[in-house]
């Protein structure tokens, strides 16, 4: 192996994986791809090193900066792990942990890969107590375990941006003094790409109340609203269509998927046409307008249906039935 590469990530593969050429991908690239190969050959069984082990679950605990939203885990989420393990009869893949000291509940604290610690601990509970959790033993500080965190799980689709964008954030804070140009330079990726990312996790609490699922707000989602959240009025605008938004999934218990959310909130900022002079209004029980109405130009008529009337799809439809009956 080149004595340049040899940062802190190559600790990952040392003693495993001796053939990273010079001249070849960038240094986050090469680890990347020297540590699947190296893991692949432990899966087959054909390394075995002092590193790796297999340890309880139940003393391992995730890492705070972990990136995995742990509300987000669940059976159905992991299923194709459960799957794989059941079939290997084991896990094949190592996590990456660090050796605790001074915790008398844990031993281990987990870098990455806290799916598959969630997923070996389902089995337990699930009939299969003999499974144990992989595992390779490392010794990093905080910033390196971020890094090394970044390196697996960054071609991971798995991981939402989200998730990315709440790791990246907190790490942007504690180990970079919030300077975007040192860590996109310490990670190796772009500035762009790291702002856009950024931009997720920047966006208002108000905002992101709006989306039934936070998984579903990606970096394409915050390019299109982050840039209007920065004037009041229009931000004020956003707000309110999240409300109501938010308003009709508990009334109706649907939930709009996040790219249309986004149109809605960005429609919201604009003036709304005025309705014709010639739309008939429909008051309910309750006094508010429950349906407008108008004759259409090609015959018939055109019925609206304000979203948030109150009024029950019994009682629209009893006032539609009326004005057609009224001709």
């Amino acid at each position: 192996m080149a004595k340049g590469n040899r940062g802190f990530g190559s600790s990952l593969t040392e003693g495993l994986d001796d053939d990273l050429e010079v001249g070849g991908p960038a240094p986050s690239e090469s680890i990347m791809a020297s540590r699947s190969q190296s893991l692949a050959r432990i899966a087959a069984g054909k390394v075995v090193t002092d590193r790796t082990e297999w340890v309880d679950p139940e003393r391992c605990r995730p890492w705070r900066l972990h990136n995995r939203d742990l509300d987000h885990l669940s059976e159905e989420s992991c299923r194709d792990l459960i799957d794989a393990f059941l079939s290997a009869k084991k896990q094949r893949i190592p996590a990456i942990v660090r050796r605790l000291k001074d915790d008398p509940d844990y031993d281990f604290e987990i870098i990455a890969g806290v799916r598959r610690w969630w997923t070996v601990q389902w089995l337990r509970t699930h009939h299969h107590p003999e499974f144990e959790y992989l595992v390779t033993i490392q010794n990093v500080s905080d910033e390196e375990a971020f890094r090394v965190s970044d390196i697996e799980n960054r071609s991971r689709k798995d991981i939402s941006d989200w998730e990315r964008a709440k790791e990246y954030s907190r790490a942007l804070d504690e180990f970079y003094n919030s300077n975007q140009s040192e860590m996109a330079e310490h990670l190796k990726i772009s500035r762009s790409w790291l702002s856009r990312l950024l931009d997720v996790a920047r966006l208002p609490s108000e905002i992101v109340a709006a989306f039934p699922d936070t998984h579903g707000i990606t970096v394409r989602v915050a390019r299109d609203i982050k840039p209007l959240t920065s004037d009041k009025r229009v931000l004020d605008l956003m707000i309110a269509e999240g409300r109501a938004i938010a308003a009709e999934r508990n009334d109706l218990g649907t939930a709009l998927p996040a790219p249309e959310i986004a149109k809605r909130l960005i429609r919201a900022t604009v003036a709304p046409v005025k309705s014709s002079s010639s739309d008939v209004e429909v008051k309910g029980s309750n006094g508010k307008v429950i349906m407008r109405y108008a004759h259409s130009a090609r015959g018939g008529y055109t019925f609206k249906v304000p979203p948030r009337s109150g009024a029950t799809a019994a009682e629209v439809l009893k006032a539609i039935e009326a004005v057609l009956q009224k001709g």
